[in-house]
């Protein structure tokens, strides 16, 4: 037998009991300070008191039904936060509904409300922050580490010990490695459970790829009788996962290969997003694209907008509009000729939109119908999909989102004419690492790099 194992930090104070706590202390703290603020009291009305009461209801339920209280050694700092914010949001949302509803919107101070969420978000997340910044930092100096025992084949074991040593700030050390090559016999898995007791691991992570499946069943049940948490990391190979995660479906367990992050809330939030940025933004281009009209009007014969077939999200079509930067010509049919330097079909002013990503203008009516995204992987011609489908692996899955006016892609130089299999392979990986890392902050910070750098590019013609 081993040493006995010591307790880390946040195994004597797990989230999931000391943050509801603190939550609802940061709830009272910030009501109290916003009475204050706004009435220049602290004895607060025990309406003011019962309304604190809801809210500290709200942020638990809702804290507890988005997972925020769980997965605290591995959650990123600015996913916590970004899940916390999104928490506070609908909390916020929640309790002027309820006071609208209850005809009690008179007897409370709305920016009594207003200050109560702000100094309770900050106080909350201000708490967490420092936390975990402290936790990270006493990890990365060999603290409050949890020991792992890896086992599987040697390049799957060296690869997640590598993941481990990248992410020292999750706070897991290698206590143990067995490195088994195909099937193994009961003498060999009784070998490696004492191996794994004499190890004093508090986790035991099965790194096999699915064909070895059957050593995963003999060691969870011969570890039954162990304490140490059992983890099974599948190895996938080379295949190109996208959003990829656990579920529940019809009472089973699956493994996700390949889903649309677009479900439940994050759908929401994304369709916030499109519709609040997308109606300011179309108020403000609204003298632009009149103006735009009217030139390409004066200067060219045909029609002000150009509208083709793309594919949407999940294999729906749709009409892009675009204000049209050629002179009217016919395409063989089934053709799609991409706009070359110098291409003669473009018309003076056409040039000048689309150096200047002036034509993508009236996709913001696209954005506003729901057919596209402010943010998505940029819709390519039918005709393209076709021809890439087969050169491209995973190409179609770009299209599991709605496609946007600008993308991760465009932002880091993705532009303009994909004339070999090469431009477009690249364009496709950057367009499957936006969809599998989609956040609110991360469609934020392409709107922002758009604005800078996105506009003008030199392969743009």
């Amino acid at each position: 037998m081993g040493k006995p194992k010591t307790m880390t930090f946040s195994e004597r104070f797990p989230p999931q009991v000391v943050f509801p706590f603190f939550d609802v202390l940061a709830i009272f703290a910030g009501g109290w300070l916003a009475h204050w603020l706004r009435f220049g009291s602290l004895h607060l009305h025990e309406r003011y008191v019962l309304a604190l009461i809801c809210i500290g209801l709200l942020v638990l339920v809702i804290n507890s039904m988005s997972g925020s209280y769980r997965r605290w050694r591995i959650t990123p700092v600015g996913q916590m936060l970004g899940k916390l914010l999104l928490v506070w949001i609908a909390v916020g949302i929640t309790a002027a509904s309820l006071i609208y509803f209850s005809h009690s919107a008179s007897r409370y101070s709305r920016l009594w409300i207003g200050f109560t969420l702000v100094i309770s978000f900050s106080v909350a997340g201000g708490a967490r922050l420092l936390v975990q910044l402290a936790l990270q930092h006493v990890r990365l100096r060999g603290g409050a580490r949890r020991p792992v025992f890896l086992i599987g084949p040697a390049s799957n074991v060296l690869s997640v010990a590598e993941g481990i040593r990248s992410a020292a700030w999750e706070g897991h050390t290698i206590a143990g490695v067995e490195r088994i090559k195909g099937q193994v016999n009961d003498e060999c898995i009784k070998r490696i459970v004492r191996r794994i007791s004499r190890s004093n691991a508090r986790e035991v992570w099965i790194c096999v790829p699915f064909e070895m499946g059957q050593i995963v069943r003999s060691l969870f049940f011969a570890l039954r009788n162990h304490t140490a948490e059992v983890r099974f990391i599948p190895a996938f190979e080379d295949m190109h996962l996208l959003n990829h995660r656990m579920s529940e479906v019809a009472g089973h367990y699956a493994i996700d290969l390949s889903v649309s992050p677009m479900s439940g809330m994050s759908r929401f939030v994304k369709r916030s997003e499109d519709i609040i940025i997308g109606s300011l933004i179309s108020i403000m281009i609204l003298p632009v694209c009149l103006g735009i009209a009217l030139a390409i009007k004066l200067t060219s014969p045909g029609p002000v907008l150009f509208k083709q077939h793309r594919e949407g999200s999940n294999g729906r079509r749709f009409k892009v509009y675009k204000f049209r930067s050629m002179h009217v010509h016919q395409e063989e049919a089934g053709k799609v000729t991409q706009a070359k330097k110098n291409d003669s079909r473009i018309t003076p002013i056409g040039a000048f939109l689309r150096r200047t990503s002036l034509d993508e203008l009236p996709q913001f009516y696209n954005v506003l119908q729901g057919r596209m995204s402010i943010v998505g992987p940029r819709p390519h011609a039918l005709a393209h999909n076709e021809q890439y489908k087969e050169l491209v692996e995973s190409y179609m899955r770009r299209h599991k989102v709605k496609p946007g006016i600008t993308g991760w892609a465009q932002v880091n130089g993705l532009r303009g004419e994909t004339d070999t299999v090469q431009k477009m392979q690249r364009r496709v990986e950057f367009d499957l690492w936006y969809i599998d890392n989609w956040s609110l902050w991360l469609d934020l910070k392409i709107i922002v790099l758009t604005v800078f750098k996105g506009f003008i590019n030199k392969n743009a013609y």
